[in-house]
């Protein structure tokens, strides 16, 4: 589970356009500007890849380097095509040379870090993070601050990993695994007042899911309120019977 947020939350390549070339005179006429047809080309690449066509999305993202051969993006596209069909020696490779090429640059360093991350190689990817989170000029703070906080429960250092995650939520208030993760340290933790808090903005926000009337049923009983604790449980079982979570609470109720 860690690693699969992981990269679900990191991957930040998505582009709208996906026009790469026009036909004049007969002839095919690439653009002219490298970095933007290389755009086109990971766009591209990129719905292949979402759709199951890897040769095509492998195809479309060697192109884009060949276009833009210094270009970030490009390189972190092959990459995350390497990344996805676990060839992982060599999608570590083309992350090196992003990092070699582009050291400051906060969504290589934050890619990186995810892929270090899932390969249970935590701490490197936790520096990577704080690299990317100390650039004056890097905008996805709260995600990479996340990352970070995931990357952390994966070292079982739930101190550190709270500290991310309200970092985050600093930055961005409407991250929801930010909130649910924070959630429950506090519970594990003993801060149940803090989680109170936490679960009940998050319910305000977005409402019930399994995953936050889980975090309830565990806070109330942890807090000594079994009356809560059972409402929580009874509408964890009425609104969602079949999630893993109600399973979850069956198995351990008997």
């Amino acid at each position: 589970m860690l690693r699969k947020t992981l990269i679900a939350t990191a991957f930040v390549l998505a582009t709208g356009c996906v026009t790469v070339e026009e036909t004049v005179g007969g002839k095919v006429q690439m653009p002219v500007d490298g970095v933007a047809a290389a755009d086109n080309r990971i766009a591209l690449g990129l719905n292949y890849l979402r759709n199951g066509q890897r040769p095509r999305a492998r195809d479309n993202f060697q192109q884009a380097i060949e276009l833009a051969p210094n270009y970030y993006r490009a390189t972190l596209s092959m990459a995350y095509y390497y990344q996805q069909v676990r060839e992982y020696d060599r999608a570590e490779s083309y992350y090196k040379d992003a990092l070699r090429k582009h050291g400051r640059n906060g969504d290589v360093l934050n890619n990186y870090g995810v892929f270090l991350c899932g390969q249970k190689r935590y701490q490197a990817g936790i520096d990577l993070f704080e690299r990317a989170v100390d650039l004056t000029d890097y905008s996805a703070v709260a995600s990479t601050y996340e990352n970070a906080g995931l990357c952390a429960l994966g070292l079982g250092d739930e101190t550190l990993s709270g500290e991310f995650f309200v970092k985050a939520l600093d930055h961005d208030p409407n991250r929801p695994i930010s909130s649910l993760k924070l959630s429950q340290i506090q519970i594990d933790t003993g801060d149940y007042t803090a989680a109170r808090f936490n679960l009940t903005r998050f319910v305000e926000q977005y409402g019930y899911n399994p995953d936050s009337l889980w975090l309830l049923v565990q806070l109330e009983d942890k807090a000594g309120r079994p009356t809560e604790r059972d409402r929580y449980a009874d509408l964890l079982g009425s609104q969602f019977p079949q999630s893993k979570r109600y399973q979850q609470y069956l198995a351990n109720d008997n």
